[in-house]
């Protein structure tokens, strides 16, 4: 189905990894799986579910507990660490 959403798109999966969220792709495919990311405020349950520009992603990391980050970019490979920190805004939460 196209001309669902505004804008290009990346699938969740791809975008975790190539910002370096997660270790590997089949890591951010387990996590998406399994119902423990948070896309915008729903829980998904798949690896293909499209991010855009704008969207807010919630996933546990590590001892850390819960991450919330702000998309600003599509990466377009998985780049060196600044080149993938400069694709997400982190935010606090609960402090």
């Amino acid at each position: 189905m196209t001309g669902i959403g505004h804008g290009p798109s990346l699938r969740i999966d791809k975008y975790l990894w190539f910002v370096r969220l997660c270790s590997s792709r089949s890591n951010a495919q387990k996590l998406a799986e399994t119902g423990h990311i948070r896309l915008n405020g729903r829980r998904i349950e798949r690896a293909h579910a499209p991010v855009r520009a704008g969207d807010l992603i919630t996933f546990p990391h590590g001892e850390e507990g819960v991450r919330v980050v702000r998309v600003i970019q599509l990466p377009t490979r998985r780049g060196p660490a600044p080149e993938a920190q400069s694709c997400y805004d982190e935010l606090t939460v609960g402090e």
